[in-house]
């Protein structure tokens, strides 16, 4: 083995690379749990992409054998009910933990500087999984796949100007057609999660370069053993963080597979009962709504008046609350990096920012009858006028994170910051 080995090296710098990403790479010695759910972003997309694989051996990109091949996957293939169920709980699991890195950078300031390129990359991938669930939620070509993807690529249409030229142009028809099927299916294989592949290696190489972030928010590079040359209040990523790593995939992967064999459906926010039904261009289901990982932004745009008989200012609105996440590292003028640190400001906008989007998810999923079409009257006026409310307070306070952030975290009284990591 020593012999292959060096011969690999000679042509391949393989240990090397294992040395300097892994064996040889310093991580801070205090990561807690919050540092799970990096590593496990990685392996939920190593399971969809394998998923995927398997689905596209038996899945047919055709308008009329799309829905068929998806039964004839869960009915005929051997195993293939469980490949699409790990497929689409996969789906959901990837946004959650997702959602829970991005919430752990908020909490211990992770897009501060020296990480500012970092973060950007961070949300060039979540907005390339947004992308990534989007082409793929229309392949099974049931009611709410076909209903959703129309209301979503209408939405571009409401652009001024090039808007219906726009929506053609993402549908390649006049309407939701076999065209578009074979469209997002080849984005949905290849083009996104080549472009997905290509960010999760810059953003893992970006990290490595300027070093992982801390609860403590404390740089472990700026202390270093002049004997060993290695940060004192850092240890080696294997084997001390990969033990790690795994125990907390373990632990994800029953969590997972409980979904996957008793909960599939996820109450009907994974797989929507109307799915279940063939895509039926000719009748519009009761209540159209996105999945869950997109409802808060299909809140805001649904709180946000019709001007003009047009929904573009609600576009415009969920557009700008995804864009506001890339400009967080130069928003922050607070003196120290972590909660740990910071004051009730920082902390008491972080609550609201969090609770706010998760009643904006809740309320997207509510259906339009209940809220009102952008406030017009229904039979349930009192209740439409609460929700709408609701909601636009809600997208106010969702922004007011972003907007005030400069001046309550410039503001905020902070605690001294230690020298080095705490245990």
């Amino acid at each position: 083995m020593q012999k292959i080995l060096t011969w690999i090296d000679d042509r391949f710098p393989l240990t090397a690379l294992w040395k300097s990403q892994v064996a040889e790479y310093y991580a801070p010695k205090n990561f807690n749990f919050w540092y799970f759910f990096g590593s496990l972003a990685l392996v939920v997309l190593v399971m969809q992409i394998l998923t995927g694989i398997f689905l596209t051996m038996s899945y047919k990109p055709d308008a009329t054998k799309a829905f068929e091949s998806v039964e004839y996957i869960m009915r005929d293939v051997a195993g293939g009910w469980f490949i699409r169920y790990a497929h689409s709980t996969g789906a959901s699991a990837f946004f959650i933990v997702v959602y829970l890195h991005m919430f752990r950078a908020l909490l211990y300031g992770s897009y501060r500087r020296p990480r500012e390129l970092l973060w950007i990359v961070g949300c060039f991938i979540y907005l390339a999984l947004m992308a990534e669930a989007f082409f793929g939620y229309l392949l099974p070509w049931g009611q709410m796949s076909y209903w959703g993807a129309q209301v979503i690529v209408n939405l571009f249409s409401t652009v001024p100007i090039i808007g219906d030229d726009l929506g053609i142009w993402i549908r390649g028809d006049y309407t939701i057609s076999d065209v578009t099927l074979n469209r997002f299916f080849a984005f949905h294989v290849i083009a996104v999660p080549l472009v997905l592949l290509i960010l999760v290696a810059v953003h893992l190489m970006a990290l490595h370069e300027v070093g992982s972030n801390n609860p403590d928010g404390v740089e472990i590079k700026d202390t270093i053993d002049p004997a060993t040359g290695h940060p004192v209040d850092g240890i080696p990523f294997h084997p001390y963080y990969t033990v790690k790593d795994l125990v907390g995939v373990v632990v994800f992967l029953i969590f997972f597979a409980v979904v996957v064999f008793f909960w599939p459906d996820g109450g009907g926010y994974f797989l929507e009962a109307n799915n279940f039904i063939p895509a039926n261009p000719l009748q519009t289901p009761e209540h159209i709504a996105p999945v869950w990982y997109f409802t808060p932004y299909y809140a805001m745009l649904r709180a946000v008046p019709s001007f003009l008989s047009s929904q573009f200012w609600g576009v415009l609105v969920m557009g700008a609350a995804v864009v506001m996440l890339f400009f967080l590292p130069w928003l922050d003028r607070g003196k120290v990096k972590s909660i740990r640190y910071r004051g009730s400001r920082y902390k008491g906008w972080l609550v609201a920012f969090v609770i706010s989007f998760l009643i904006l998810g809740y309320l997207g999923v509510v259906p339009v009858t209940v809220w009102g079409q952008f406030g017009e009257k229904v039979p349930v006026l009192a209740t439409a006028d609460k929700a709408t409310v609701v909601a636009r307070v809600l997208t106010v306070v969702y922004f007011l994170f972003f907007i005030l952030m400069p001046w309550y975290t410039a503001r905020d009284k902070t605690k001294p910051v230690p020298e080095r990591v705490t245990a």
